[in-house]
C-alpha cells in the first residue's frame, strides 16, 4: 500500500480510542479500552499500548508501514517535548513523557498534542477539507475545550497551551472551576454545569421528570439525562438547556469578537443536543457580537462527530512529517 498510514490515539477520561487511518482520513481499523484513570499512571499507559496493539493487529498493517503515531490528550501539553504537563482527566499525571514512552514501545515517530486543538485540526483537514482559513472548534462535554485554526494554521501559542477558551472568565462571581478560578465558561456552559443546575433545582423542590430518567438517583443526573427529559417535554429540562445555550452564546460572542472566524464548529457530547442548545446560543451571538463579525460567521455542529480528535492526531502527524519534524522519531 503506497498511501501513508498513521495511527491516531485519543485519550479521554473514560476511554482510549486508537485507529489506523489513511492520509485521506479513511479509518481502516479501530479499537477501544477503558482509561481506568483512577488506577494510576502505569495502568493507563499499559492500556494505551494494548489499544494500539489491537488496532494495528486488526488492520493487517505492520508497524513498519506506519509513518507515525499521533496522540490527542486533554490538558496542558508540551508538544515539542512530547509531555503531558497536566491533565484533568488523568489524576497524578504531571510532566509525563508520553511521547517518548510510546515511541520506545513501538519505535514509530510519535507526536503528542492537546485533544481539542487537534480536533480543530482534524475538522479543518478532513471535515471542511481546508475550505476555510479561520475556524474555531469548541468541544462542549464535561468541560469546554477549544482549538483555533488561524489563516490555515493550528494556533497553539508560545508553549502549546493556547486554545483554552473554556477557562475565559464569564462571571467574576460565578461557580468555582476545577482549574481553581471562578466563573470560567465551562462552569456555566458545560455538561457538568447543566447537571449541577438540575440537581440544585430538584433539591429545591422543582417539579420535573429529570429524577425519574435518572432512576431516582441524583448522583446519576447528567447532561444526557436532562436531554432525555427535555425531549419528552419536561419544562425544567428545556429551561435548563436554554439557559445553558444562553451561556454558551455569551462565550461564543467573545470568540466571535476576538477571532472573527468564518466558521465555529461545536463538538462534544453536549453538542448532540443540536438545535435545542445551539438556537439560543446563536441568538445571543446575533444580539451581542459586533454585527460585522456576527453576520460573517457560521456556527454549526462538528462534522466528524466523535472522531474529531483521533483524526486530528492523524493530521498532526502528517503536518509534522511534511514540515520535516522529527519529534520522538529517530
Amino acid at each position: 500500500m503506497s498511501e501513508k498510514l498513521v495511527l491516531g490515539v485519543d485519550i479521554g477520561g473514560t476511554k482510549i480510542a486508537a485507529a489506523v487511518v489513511t492520509e485521506e482520513g479513511k479509518v481502516i481499523s479501530r479499537d477501544y479500552s477503558p482509561t481506568s484513570a483512577q488506577a494510576g499512571l502505569q495502568v493507563v499507559i499499559d492500556s494505551i499500548f494494548t489499544t494500539i496493539d489491537r488496532a494495528i493487529s486488526s488492520s493487517n498493517v505492520g508497524l513498519s508501514q506506519l509513518c507515525g503515531i499521533g496522540i490527542a490528550a486533554a490538558g496542558i501539553i508540551d508538544s515539542e517535548n512530547g509531555k503531558v504537563i497536566f491533565s484533568p482527566n488523568l489524576p497524578g499525571w504531571h510532566e509525563v513523557p508520553l511521547g517518548d514512552a510510546v515511541h520506545q514501545r513501538f519505535n514509530v515517530s510519535t507526536y503528542l498534542g492537546n485533544d481539542a486543538s487537534l480536533a480543530a485540526l482534524g475538522e479543518w483537514r478532513f471535515g471542511v477539507k481546508k475550505q476555510v482559513a479561520n475556524l474555531i472548534y469548541i468541544t462542549v462535554s464535561t468541560g469546554i475545550g477549544g482549538g483555533i485554526i488561524c489563516n490555515g494554521k493550528l494556533y497553539t501559542g508560545v508553549l502549546g497551551a493556547g486554545g483554552e477558551i473554556g477557562h475565559m472568565t464569564i462571571d467574576v462571581n460565578g461557580p468555582r472551576c476545577n482549574c481553581g478560578n471562578v466563573g470560567c465558561w465551562e462552569t456555566l456552559a458545560s455538561g457538568t454545569a447543566l447537571a449541577r443546575e438540575a440537581v440544585k433545582h430538584i433539591k429545591e423542590g422543582a417539579s420535573t421528570s429529570i429524577v425519574e430518567f435518572a432512576g431516582g438517583d441524583l448522583t446519576r443526573v447528567d447532561a444526557k439525562v436532562v436531554f432525555e427529559a427535555a425531549k419528552q417535554g419536561d419544562r425544567l429540562a428545556n429551561e435548563l438547556i436554554a439557559r445553558l445555550g444562553y451561556y454558551l452564546g455569551v462565550g461564543l460572542t467573545n470568540v466571535v469578537n476576538i477571532f472573527n472566524p468564518e466558521l465555529i464548529l461545536i463538538g462534544g457530547g453536549v453538542a448532540k443536543m443540536g438545535d435545542l442548545l445551539l438556537d439560543p446560543a446563536i441568538k445571543v451571538v446575533k444580539e451581542r457580537a459586533f454585527t460585522t463579525s456576527a453576520t460573517s460567521v457560521r456556527i454549526r455542529p462538528a462534522l466528524l462527530g466523535d472522531d474529531s480528535s483521533i483524526l486530528g492526531a492523524v493530521a498532526f502527524v502528517l503536518d509534522n512529517l511534511a514540515e520535516g519534524s522529527t519529534i520522538h522519531g529517530e
